[in-house]
C-alpha cells in the first residue's frame, strides 16, 4: 500500500470516530455562547465543522509534548545550581492501532471512502453549474416607486448599493447567488404579491446575506467538507451552521426594519405564504428559508435581548475554547493509525521473528526520563553527550535486553539504563502479529550553565 492510500486510510479511520465527537464538543460550546449571540454562536459551528476536516489529518500527539514538559520539570527538581536538560531520541506517544484489520478490508474500505469523495464533489459541482444556469436564465428586473426605494435604502443599510434582482421560475423563494456580484432571485410576480412591510423582512434579510457573503462562504465550507462528507455527524454540524446563520442574519435584518417583533411576524406570514413552494434545496443558493428551523428562529426572535458582554462575554469565549482544546487533544491522543508493511519477511509458522526497526517507527506508550547523575552535579563533574543504546522490545512491548552501545560515563550510562528499562511500547506487527525487533535509543545528557 502506498503512502497516499495509508494516509486516506488514517484520515478516514480517525474521522469516522473524531466527527461525532467534535459535533458533542461544538454542541455544548454552542449552548455556551448561545447568551453571547447568533454570531458568537454562529462561530462556534463553523470551528467545529473546520475541525471535523482539518483534525483527523493532524499527526501532532499532544501525550509527547506532556512527556518532555514532565521530564523538564522533574529534571529541574533533582537539585540547584544550573538547568538540566535531558532530550531523548526518537519515538512518539501512542494511539490506536487499528492492525487488526486485514489488508483486503483495508484497501475494499479506501476504494468505497474514494468513491463517496468523488459523489459528494460530483454532486457540488453539478448544483454550481444548475445555480450557475438558474442566474445566467433569471430575468432583470427594474424596481419601480416604492419598490426601488426600500431596495435602495436596505442597500445603503447593508453597503451592498451594487445589487440587482431578477426573477426565475425555478424557485419558490427568495434566494441569493453570486459568487462575483450579488443577485436577490424572486419568482415571477412574489414582489408584487406580498405586503410592503414583509417585502422589508425580504430585502434586509438577503442584503445581510449579501453583506456577510454566505453564499461564497457557503461554497467554501462545502469544498472544505468534501473529504467526510459521508459522515451524518459532518451533516448535523452543517445544519447547525445553516441556522445559526440564519439568526445571524435575522438580528441584522430586525435591527434594519426596527424591530424583531415585526420581523418576527412577517416571517410567520412569508412562510405560511411559501409553505408549498419552498427554495430547491438541491439549488447552491441562500435564502431567507435556507434553514429548516423557522419555529427556532422565531422563538429566539420572540426572546428577549439581553446578550452577556465585557467579563461574562470573554468569560464564556474562553470556556469554549477550553472545550475545544480538551476536545482537539483528547482526540489527537486517541489517534487510531495504520501500521506500515514491514520491510522484512517472515515465515507464517511458529518459529520466533526478530526485526531491525528503526526507533522513530516504534509506538512508545510510556518514556520515563533519565535522571542526571546527583553525584556528578555535586562535585560539578559533568558531561554533555549521548548515551547510545540497543535494545530488545519484545511481543509485549516491553524491553528485554537494553545494553549500552556507546556510553558517556558509568554514572551516565547507568541513568540512562535504569530509565528506558521502564519504558513500554506498542507491540510492533508483522502481518498483523506481535513480533520482537531489535532498535536503538539515543539519551543526550546536557547540563545549562
Amino acid at each position: 500500500m502506498s503512502a497516499p492510500e495509508g494516509w486516506m486510510l488514517v484520515y478516514l479511520l480517525n474521522s469516522l470516530w473524531q466527527v461525532p465527537v467534535i459535533f458533542a464538543a461544538g454542541w455544548i460550546a454552542a449552548r455556551m455562547a448561545r447568551r453571547s449571540g447568533p454570531e458568537l454562536e454562529h462561530r462556534v459551528w463553523v470551528v467545529a465543522l473546520l475541525l471535523q476536516v482539518l483534525l483527523p489529518a493532524c499527526r501532532f500527539r499532544p501525550g509527547g509534548l506532556i512527556h518532555e514538559i514532565v521530564g523538564l520539570i522533574l529534571s529541574r527538581s533533582s537539585g540547584a545550581g544550573g538547568e538540566v536538560r535531558v532530550a531523548i531520541g526518537t519515538g512518539v506517544t501512542s494511539g490506536l492501532s487499528m492492525a487488526w484489520l486485514s489488508n483486503e478490508v483495508l484497501t475494499a474500505v479506501l476504494v468505497v471512502y474514494g468513491c463517496s469523495v468523488l459523489y459528494f464533489a460530483a454532486r457540488l459541482g453539478w448544483r454550481m453549474v444548475r445555480t450557475r444556469w438558474m442566474e445566467r436564465q433569471a430575468k432583470a428586473i427594474t424596481l419601480t416607486g416604492d419598490a426601488m426605494q426600500r431596495w435602495e435604502r436596505c442597500g445603503r443599510v447593508f453597503g451592498r448599493t451594487g445589487a440587482r434582482v431578477a426573477e426565475s421560475d425555478l424557485i419558490g423563494g427568495p434566494v441569493t447567488v453570486g459568487v462575483r456580484s450579488d443577485v436577490m432571485l424572486v419568482p415571477p410576480g412574489f414582489l408584487e404579491s406580498i405586503a410592503e412591510e414583509d417585502l422589508d423582512v425580504v430585502m434586509a434579510h438577503e442584503f445581510a446575506h449579501m453583506r456577510r457573503r454566505d453564499v461564497v462562504k457557503n461554497l467554501i465550507y462545502e469544498v472544505l467538507s468534501l473529504p467526510v462528507a459521508y459522515h451524518p455527524a459532518l451533516w448535523l454540524t452543517r445544519a447547525r451552521v445553516a441556522e445559526s446563520r440564519e439568526m445571524v442574519c435575522d438580528a441584522m435584518a430586525a435591527e434594519a426594519v426596527a424591530g424583531s417583533e415585526r420581523y418576527a411576524r412577517s416571517l410567520l406570514r412569508l412562510a405560511s405564504l411559501l409553505v408549498e413552494g419552498a427554495p430547491d434545496k438541491t439549488l447552491h443558493a441562500i435564502g431567507i428559508f435556507d434553514a429548516n428551523s423557522f419555529e427556532r428562529r422565531v422563538m429566539r426572535l420572540s426572546e428577549g435581548r439581553v446578550e452577556m458582554r465585557g467579563v461574562r462575554r470573554l468569560a464564556t469565549i474562553a470556556a469554549c475554547g477550553m472545550v475545544g482544546l480538551v476536545t482537539c487533544a483528547s482526540a489527537l491522543g486517541l489517534r487510531m493509525e495504520v501500521p506500515a508493511p514491514a520491510t522484512a519477511t517472515a515465515a507464517q509458522d511458529a518459529s520466533p521473528v526478530r526485526l531491525t526497526i528503526p526507533a522513530q517507527k516504534m509506538d512508545a506508550v510510556y518514556k520515563r526520563p533519565p535522571v542526571y547523575p546527583q553525584e556528578a552535579k555535586a562535585k560539578k563533574d559533568t558531561l554533555n553527550g549521548p548515551v547510545v543504546l540497543d535494545i530488545v522490545v519484545d511481543e509485549a512491548g516491553v524491553p528485554s535486553d537494553v545494553r549500552v552501545r556507546k556510553g558517556l560515563r558509568s554514572d551516565y550510562d547507568e541513568s540512562a539504563l535504569q530509565a528506558v528499562k521502564e519504558w513500554r511500547w506498542n507491540p510492533y506487527l508483522l502481518n498483523g502479529r506481535p513480533v520482537t525487533v531489535n532498535t536503538t535509543v539515543t539519551v543526550n545528557y546536557f547540563l545549562g550553565k
